[in-house]
């Protein structure tokens, strides 16, 4: 590994716990991205990093008597031990060296592809918001993945450990993820904001059936191929491969159907993102609720 690769070895391990601090919450800020995570992380107490630090080594001395301690690349161990501990301290430098290796992470592994990433998270957003609107909390609660069970009025989910998180009367933020895999995750710190993170729907998303000649007499059949073809969020190019028409074409049609209230479109750097509304979801439905797989 290089050493940038390293130093997020030495705080994000690959399973058990790795510090919260790395993932701030953004509630209430504007704009959420990157570079607002990045700032909270800069300003996280000195205190707290410590803190999470020792909960992760505790856990990976847990680990380690578990299968024993060979194996590790004695360059890589030492730098494992000596950035947490430099962290620990509270010094500006260590803690600049990991934001800049999470930088240089991001741009090298997550923004290739984040048109992709993001659509995904978007078309998942665009389901939930359409179920919370045809079913009210209840609806949506129940279409989330099938390792979290709505039992009202209790929330489960697997979990790798036992445990109980109250809200106390706090909202929960139901956040999906691309990189989320397995079972959900949250906070250990059950006083910092509650959020569930999820795994977005890779495959078996909900889908919507062929339409009926209805919809092409009402809007055109090469349109209602267009808002079927939306369907779940697309960008513009993979809506005109998905439609089998030009990309000016795809890029019109979009156009018409947004101003028509049935797309909504996210703009992206020089990407764009179309999700159908509720309004266009339940077009394309005939009215039926939202089934979810």
């Amino acid at each position: 590994m290089n050493g940038e690769a390293q130093l997020l070895a030495a705080v994000v391990p690959p399973r058990g716990y790795f510090p919260d601090f790395l993932t701030p919450s953004q509630e209430g800020a504007e704009p959420f991205g990157l570079d607002v995570g990045m700032e909270a992380l800069r300003d996280t107490p000195a205190d707290r990093i410590r803190h999470e630090l020792d909960l992760m080594a505790a856990g990976r001395r847990r680990q380690r008597g578990m299968r024993g301690a060979g194996g590790q690349d004695a360059g890589a161990g030492r730098l494992t031990a000596a950035l947490p501990a430099a962290l620990s301290e509270g010094r500006a430098e260590p803690l600049g060296r990991l934001i800049g290796a999470l930088r240089s992470y991001h741009d090298a592994a997550v923004e290739p592809y984040w048109p992709h990433i993001r659509a995904s998270i978007e078309a998942d957003r665009a389901v939930r918001g359409r179920a919370l609107l045809d079913g009210g909390a209840d609806g949506l609660l129940a279409t989330l993945p099938p390792m979290i069970r709505w039992r009202a009025p209790v929330l489960e989910a697997d979990y790798p450990v036992d445990r109980d998180l109250y809200l106390d009367g706090r909202g929960l933020l139901l956040q999906p993820s691309f990189f989320c895999r397995g079972t959900p995750v949250v906070y250990r710190d059950p006083s910092l904001p509650p959020v569930l993170v999820y795994p977005v729907t890779h495959t078996g998303a909900p889908e919507f059936a062929e339409p009926g000649p209805w919809l092409g007499r009402l809007v055109g059949h090469t349109r209602s191929a267009v808002l079927q073809a939306i369907g779940n969020g697309c960008t513009t190019s993979e809506l005109a491969r998905r439609a089998g028409v030009s990309l000016a074409s795809a890029s019109q049609h979009a156009s018409v159907l947004r101003e028509a209230g049935l797309v909504l479109t996210l703009r992206h750097g020089s990407s764009v993102l179309h999700t159908l509304t509720p309004l266009g979801g339940s077009l394309l439905r005939g009215g039926a609720p939202l089934a979810m797989s």
